[in-house]
């Protein structure tokens, strides 16, 4: 079996595990780039092969990086050639990073900053939903019950369906689009310049209107859906409640935004005011 044979394999394998296609992409590059570091048939990959590229491309990569990295060769060896060349590899800790959130202020000025109601609708979906940027770029316009108030997010992360409320104040604007939409014979709630709206779309729109909003942080479509939780966590929501709202399987995901609520760390007084 050739490199060629190997991916192409490999592509086979991950489409009937039903894996995301940032999963596929990510577990055949790293495949890709293996063979290519080796120059090797993918027979005679060893454990030491993969250690060599690591150390050679990857000493100076986040912990999260080496992971996917080895998962996508366990993934491939152990599927295609039954044997895991990856298992007396230690695996790096993960660093834990607070993610960044705006502040409410924030996400007023970055809203309002958009000229058009398309993308006002796009990042005021987003935060208020705390949706994904996937799960946004996948709605279509048969997903919204406006007369129910809510929506679905189909197959999200995970492969679940999940609900969401919509807020009172989109309600109108949606429908005005969804309207639009239909009329122009389209079956998704948003769409990019050339058809299906894609994620590099929205991570523009939302990057080049923070700047433009003069928000020094640095902001992702990610960054709205942090927020959300940050927020509804300050105004005193259960965290229960955010986790089933933002479709997290453990609590122990959720419970990150407990770390970063800085109006929550503010009312916390030291024991030096009561002595």
């Amino acid at each position: 079996m050739d490199q060629k044979d190997f991916l192409q394999k490999l592509e086979i394998e991950l489409k009937i595990a039903k894996n995301s296609n940032h999963t596929l992409k990510n577990y055949i590059k790293a495949n890709k780039n293996l063979l290519e570091f080796t120059k090797k048939n993918p027979k005679e990959i060893i454990e030491d092969d993969v250690k060599n590229y690591i150390a050679e491309n990857l000493s100076d990569s986040s912990s999260s990086s080496i992971i996917v990295f080895l998962s996508g060769i366990k993934f491939a060896h152990s599927l295609i050639l039954n044997k895991d060349i990856t298992s007396n590899i230690k695996r790096p800790k993960r660093e834990k990073h607070l993610p960044t959130v705006l502040t409410k202020d924030e996400i007023k000025k970055l809203i309002d900053i958009f000229d058009t109601q398309k993308s006002r609708l796009m990042v005021s979906l987003i935060y208020a939903c705390g949706l994904r940027v996937s799960e946004l770029t996948n709605l279509k316009i048969d997903h919204l019950e406006f007369e129910e108030k809510v929506g679905y997010v189909k197959q999200g992360k995970g492969k679940k369906d999940r609900i969401f409320n919509i807020p009172e104040f989109l309600i109108e604007d949606l429908k005005e689009h969804s309207e639009k939409q239909k009329n122009n014979s389209k079956i998704y709630l948003f769409n990019g310049p050339k058809g299906k709206l894609t994620e590099r779309n929205l991570q523009k729109i939302v990057s080049l209107g923070a700047k433009k909003a003069g928000i020094k942080k640095k902001v992702h479509p990610h960054t709205l859906r942090h927020s959300f939780a940050t927020h509804l966590l300050e105004d005193g929501t259960d965290i229960r409640f955010i986790q089933t709202l933002l479709g997290h399987s453990n609590l122990s995901t959720t419970e990150i935004y407990a770390h970063v609520s800085t109006e929550q760390i503010k009312k916390i007084k030291s024991p030096i005011d009561n002595l």
